[in-house]
């Protein structure tokens, strides 16, 4: 017998939200791919440091699983390991994916989120609320200026925001109904 991971239950008006699961070797594999292509992205410019992937990885099982527990643990487990192949103080990705995982999770019970708009909106939002909440933390925490708004949060914000709705439905092929 196969372990999965259940994806929650929810409601939205007269509909039953569809249960997914996935299975624990998937979710894993997914998160160690986005941290090592994040990784290796500085190798291929400035530019590529727009990209956030595991953010996007983040915001997808949050978005997908419905449950603020499993959400808020996921993107702490996340930011977490990514603090710890970044160059920065450890804590800070921690922080702000736990706060993505929890919201995420939460978007995710209300509103329909396999809409391609409604995934680049997201994306575009969850981008923002990343990066308000590390330059907040990196104010309150480390006492250094952090903006939270100038024109690299918003490009970047459109960057993932664009590749949400790409990357989510390749994600979607692994998923298993309940």
């Amino acid at each position: 017998m196969r372990a999965t991971t259940a994806i929650g239950l929810g409601m939205r008006g007269d509909a039953r939200t569809e249960v997914y699961r996935y299975r624990p070797v998937f979710v894993v594999t997914t998160v160690l791919a986005a941290l090592l292509l994040q990784a290796s992205l500085g190798r291929l410019g400035p530019r590529a440091g727009y990209v956030e992937l595991p953010l996007l990885v983040t915001m997808y099982f949050g978005l997908s699983r419905r449950n603020a527990s499993s959400g808020l643990l996921l993107g702490m487990f996340i930011g977490l390991l990514q603090d710890g192949i970044s160059r920065g103080p450890i804590g800070l990705f921690g922080i702000a994916k736990t706060v993505v995982g929890f919201v995420s999770s939460n978007v995710g019970a209300r509103i329909d989120v396999e809409h391609p708009i409604s995934r680049l909106v997201l994306g575009f939002f969850f981008y923002y609320l990343h990066q308000a909440t590390l330059a907040l933390t990196e104010r309150a925490m480390l006492g250094q200026h952090a903006e939270l708004w100038n024109h690299r949060v918003f490009i970047g914000a459109l960057i993932n925001a664009t590749l949400a709705p790409l990357l989510f439905p390749l994600l979607d092929r692994f998923r298993k109904r309940e």
